[in-house]
C-alpha cells in the first residue's frame, strides 16, 4: 500500500481475497504433489525438491487449463428450485489433481477411459444437485 492511501475495509477484503488463492495452492501443492514430503537436510537439495514439484504443478495447471473448452461438458446449473434434473449431466472438466493423477499413474489401455468418465460425471450429476439444493434452501431462507 502506497504512503498516504485510505485504509478501507474493501480494501483489507480484496487483499485477503488475493491471498487465498496462493495459500489454496500451497496446500494443493502439499497434499498432492508432495512439496512437503522431502527428507532432505542441505538447502540445494530442498531448492531442488521444490523447483521440481512447482514445475509438475505448473505443467498439470497448464494441462488442465488448455483442456477445459475440449473437457467440459457439464450441463447447466439449474434456476429453479424446482426443476428436474437433466437426462445427461455431462462431465465436469479435467482439474488439475486428476490431470496430475494422470500423469503419474495412468490407466490401464482397457479400461483407460471408464472410471474417469464415470467419475468426472458423477461429479457433474453431485454438483447439479447441490446447486439445486441451495436453491431450495435459499428459497426457504426467503419464505421464512
Amino acid at each position: 500500500m502506497a504512503e498516504g492511501q485510505v485504509l478501507s475495509l474493501s480494501r483489507l477484503i480484496r487483499a485477503a481475497g488475493l491471498r487465498w488463492p496462493a495459500e489454496e495452492s500451497s496446500q494443493f501443492s502439499k497434499g498432492c504433489f508432495g512439496l512437503d514430503q522431502s527428507q532432505v537436510r542441505l538447502y540445494a537439495a530442498i531448492a531442488r525438491h521444490t523447483v521440481l514439484v512447482m514445475a509438475v504443478l505448473a505443467i498439470c495447471a497448464i494441462t488442465a487449463a488448455l483442456l477445459r473448452h475440449r473437457t467440459g461438458t457439464q450441463a447447466p446449473a439449474p434456476v429453479r428450485p424446482d426443476q428436474p434434473p437433466p437426462a445427461d449431466p455431462g462431465m465436469i472438466t479435467l482439474t488439475v489433481p486428476e490431470t496430475g493423477r494422470l500423469l503419474t499413474h495412468p490407466p490401464p489401455p482397457s479400461a483407460a477411459g471408464q472410471w474417469l468418465i464415470w467419475r468426472r460425471r458423477h461429479q457433474a450429476r453431485s454438483a447439479w444437485y447441490h446447486q439445486r439444493t441451495r436453491l431450495i434452501r435459499d428459497e426457504i431462507t426467503l419464505v421464512n
